[in-house]
């Protein structure tokens, strides 16, 4: 009983944490339990407790990892740079112009103050500075 009780102990941080740590920790609980099932002494299932714990860290805990690092994922302003637009006004460093980017309108300059953009080109947005996309 008191190795079922280790074992939801071990699963609410799991939970919180989102640590897989605890939850191989509580599957070693659980056989733990089994063991005193199958009528093994303490020290039995102190190493069946031990021994699942440990294969589970060795062996379950690298491929956790490894499924976990994803490809950081870009939102807001930062998944917009490097993006195409669309010139709709003329872009230039000075006054500026329009783009269509990612279906929406935007207030747009020029990188290079001598670069001017006419409306159908293609640009890249370089950096989002305040409302107004700097491209080039």
């Amino acid at each position: 009983m008191w190795w079922l009780i280790a074992a939801v102990g071990l699963g609410i941080p799991l939970v919180i944490t989102a640590m897989p740590e605890f939850g191989m920790f509580a599957v070693g609980a659980v056989a733990g339990a089994a063991a005193a099932g199958l009528g093994g002494g303490i020290v039995a299932q102190v190493i069946v407790f031990v021994a699942v714990s440990v294969a589970l860290l060795v062996f379950v805990r690298p491929l956790a990892y490894r499924n976990r690092q994803r490809p950081e994922q870009r939102s807001g302003i930062d998944a917009l740079k490097g993006k195409r637009a669309v010139v709709l006004e003329r872009v230039d460093a000075g006054a500026g112009g329009r783009i269509k980017l990612g279906g929406e309108v935007w207030s747009a300059r020029a990188l290079d103050t001598g670069r001017v953009f006419d409306p159908g080109d293609h640009v890249d947005v370089v950096e989002i500075d305040g409302a107004t996309a700097v491209v080039m």
